[in-house]
């Protein structure tokens, strides 16, 4: 492991490599919602087999992202790093090319799951926590963040236009071209000084992962982030196809044009509120941020029903949403940071994280299953509301200090 005197990269080079990784990487996959109608249309498909496509990527991220950050973290993360943009271009371009539905899924769930282990935030954040002083860590988490709000707010109107031009076959490929460029991002983030050790008295990852997994605080942390991975997803898959539905009630919500820019609000609107969250979390508490955004999201998503649907009213709440969106990610990650240290950021990281997915796996797939059995999105609407009330109480009373461990002489 690294000492303080071992830091290979700067905070300039970390922020910039890192942030283009985050932001091709998170950027790509916002935009999947938007191929949703066109390749179930094309293939004769239900909405629920997209749902589990995406609900399956999201589930095998989550579950991998504990071994894939111990693996970053014990022989390093730009090989890590490597291999994801590799994966990542194979299953766009499996994508691309599958005729049937289990080769989609494979594809699309198992390896561009897999991909987003290695090149989205918790591997980044690893890097980050070695090399970025105690003192700004929440903040350049916050500015990660960020940057993978500004891949959402590029690459939807990017994506929606080679699909516009192209079609969903070729705008596929096209997108595996542009997750190869993570291949050369990695290389330029790798820490030269590298070294993992570990000497008699030192926490071993087995020790780290009890620790963690009997620390109330971090049961609490990851029950609250079950909640932002099943509302975030959701929504960035449902979205699209929920103003589509209406348009024949509110015909001025049906133009793909619509959910594109309230798509890419959020991720306008994003960058903002990651930054915000990480400027705050280095001042203020960080679960009553968190309590009080999952609050806010369960209030916007109230505010969107009960309001008459229009382009103006999609636009302000993707905004409000937007702001919300993953700010929670610094604010989680910066307590696990806190209470246990950066020696297994990654991993423990990864462990929390896949209490998102599986919250992204259950937002996914209940919003295709659900609505292809009732013919209406309303009752995965009114769940979103409801855990967000739940992650604002659970947060509450997270402890944010270092934990105290006995090391032998």
């Amino acid at each position: 492991m690294q000492t303080p005197s071992q830091k290979s990269l700067t905070l300039k080079q970390v922020l910039i490599f890192g942030g283009l990784m985050v932001t091709l990487s998170m950027g790509i996959r916002h935009g999947f919602g938007l191929f949703n109608l066109p390749i179930t249309s094309a293939n004769g498909w239900g909405r629920e087999t997209f749902a589990l496509t995406i609900a399956l990527q999201n589930l095998i991220w989550g579950a991998f992202q504990p071994i894939t950050g111990a693996l970053a973290d014990r022989y390093g993360a730009y090989k890590i790093m490597i291999a994801g943009g590799v994966l990542y271009s194979l299953g766009l371009a499996g994508m691309a090319l599958s005729s049937d539905a289990f080769n989609f899924t494979f594809a699309g769930g198992l390896l561009i799951g897999l991909a987003q282990t290695a090149t989205t935030y918790s591997v980044i954040y690893g890097i980050l926590g070695r090399n970025v002083p105690a003192d700004q860590r929440v903040w350049a988490m916050g500015i990660a963040a960020a940057a993978g709000s500004f891949g959402q707010f590029l690459m939807i109107p990017t994506e929606q236009g080679l699909l516009s031009t192209f079609g969903s076959q070729d705008a596929l490929l096209m997108l595996a071209l542009m997750a190869s460029l993570m291949i050369p991002l990695a290389f330029l983030l790798r820490e030269k000084n590298f070294v993992y050790s570990h000497t008699s008295g030192d926490q071993t990852i087995q020790e780290a992962l009890k620790e963690a997994t009997q620390n109330p605080s971090f049961r609490l942390l990851t029950l609250g982030y079950f909640v932002c991975g099943f509302q975030v997803v959701f929504i960035a898959v449902h979205l699209a196809p929920y103003l589509k539905d209406l348009s024949r009630t509110y015909p001025s919500v049906g133009a793909p044009a619509v959910a594109t820019t309230a798509l890419a609000l959020i991720g306008l609107f994003n960058i903002f509120g990651t930054y915000a969250a990480g400027y705050l979390g280095q001042r203020l508490p960080k679960r009553y941020l968190l309590s009080g955004i999952y609050l806010g999201r369960s209030l916007a998503i109230m505010g969107f029903l009960w309001l008459p649907l229009t382009p103006i009213t999609t636009y302000l709440f993707a905004a409000v949403m937007g702001f919300l969106w993953l700010s929670t990610i610094p604010l989680t990650n910066g307590i696990v940071a806190q209470i246990f240290g950066v020696k297994y950021l990654t991993m423990l990281s990864g462990l929390v994280f896949f209490s998102h997915q599986l919250g992204s796996f259950c937002g996914a797939y209940l919003g295709g299953y659900l609505f292809d059995k009732t013919g209406s999105y309303l009752i995965v609407w009114e769940i979103a509301i409801a855990l967000g009330v739940l992650a604002f109480l659970v947060n509450l009373p997270v402890k944010e200090q270092a934990i105290q461990r006995h090391v032998a002489a």
